[in-house]
């Protein structure tokens, strides 16, 4: 659960930045009319209240299981994390470009833009902060994957979400600063325009690659080869063959194991469950998560694992067939 505590200081890191960032945008358009600095401060809103969702999914995720959920509710937290990708898309996203699409027809100077630079200063700050807490919060769980991969790979909903809406930022800031500089020294107020429409496709962008993300996750997703390696090794010493394995995570820390496993046809059923039995005290004790295990015991037929392994629509040979021994 340790993975569950880094996620929760990376949120509650994130949340508070992005509150203080958003209170500091609105005043920044108040005073300068930057198109930018409104899509930059919604974005920062929409933000913060994904912060939240992640707070909500991941409290509702500790409900007990009920005879309607019986494998629990660690599933909310996947749910939670889709509906972030959607408000990212919506709330930022298309808001910025449906502004900056109209700012680009009706172009206006911005006033004040010493405001507009002191906010981004504070902004690029805050959200530096935020980041760093995310980054070193998500370092024991990375494991030396780079991290492209590790949000592509992680098992965790929050955290690829947080670092991806803080990396957003700092980059949606980044066009913010570029679009109202070009609209300061030029006079021209199209280019705080472009800067707004650039945020908007960064954030689809974002959503696009999160949304595809949490949308595998909800489904539902094997362990890593890892674990998976991890389950065969604590279990093949008790029995005769794994015949397969198949694994789903419920949730970040909940595995879902289920496996065929083969016993000698001399062997007793006491054997068999007693063999069963420490094979699933072996899985748990390697395994961190909460598992759910369960081991069918079988008799290794290997004519049947043939048959059964053929394509559909192949039959064995027969003796008019020239192809047969």
């Amino acid at each position: 659960m340790a993975e569950e505590g880094n996620s929760i200081r990376a949120i509650i890191a994130a949340f508070a930045a992005n509150l203080g960032i958003a209170v500091s945008k609105f005043v920044a358009f108040l005073f300068t009319g930057s198109s930018a600095m409104l899509a930059e401060a919604v974005h920062s809103v929409a933000d913060t209240t994904n912060q939240l969702l992640l707070l909500i999914g991941g409290r509702r995720a500790k409900r007990e299981a009920s005879p309607l959920h019986p494998f629990g509710y660690q599933r909310f937290r996947y749910f939670y994390g889709f509906l972030v990708t959607l408000i990212i898309f919506l709330v930022g996203g298309v808001f910025a470009l449906f502004e900056g699409y109209e700012k680009l027809h009706s172009p206006e100077p911005v006033e004040s833009p010493v405001w507009a630079f002191a906010v981004l200063g504070v902004s690029i700050a805050l959200e530096s902060f935020s980041l760093r807490t995310a980054v070193h919060e998500a370092q024991p769980e990375r494991r030396g994957l780079p991290w492209l991969r590790f949000i592509r790979t992680t098992r965790s909903p929050e955290l690829p979400v947080v670092l991806a809406e803080d990396f957003g930022a700092l980059t949606g800031l980044f066009f913010a600063a570029v679009g109202i500089t070009l609209a300061v020294v030029t006079g021209d107020g199209r280019w705080d325009a472009v800067g707004t429409i650039a945020i908007g496709i960064l954030l689809v962008i974002i959503s696009i690659t999160l949304s595809m993300r949490m949308r595998s996750l909800l489904i539902g997703e094997s362990a890593d080869q890892e674990t998976l390696r991890r389950i065969e090794a604590a279990v093949e010493p008790f029995v005769d063959r794994l015949i397969h394995l198949r694994t789903m995570h419920l949730g970040p820390d909940q595995l879902l194991i289920a496996a065929k496993v083969a016993f000698r046809p001399d062997e007793t059923v006491a054997h068999a469950a007693e063999a069963i039995n420490r094979a699933e005290a072996r899985i748990r004790e390697d395994l961190d998560d909460e598992c759910f295990i369960f081991l069918e015991p079988d008799v290794w037929d290997q004519r049947l694992h043939e048959t059964q392994a053929k394509p559909p629509g192949s039959a064995a040979p027969t003796a008019a067939d020239p192809s047969a021994p």
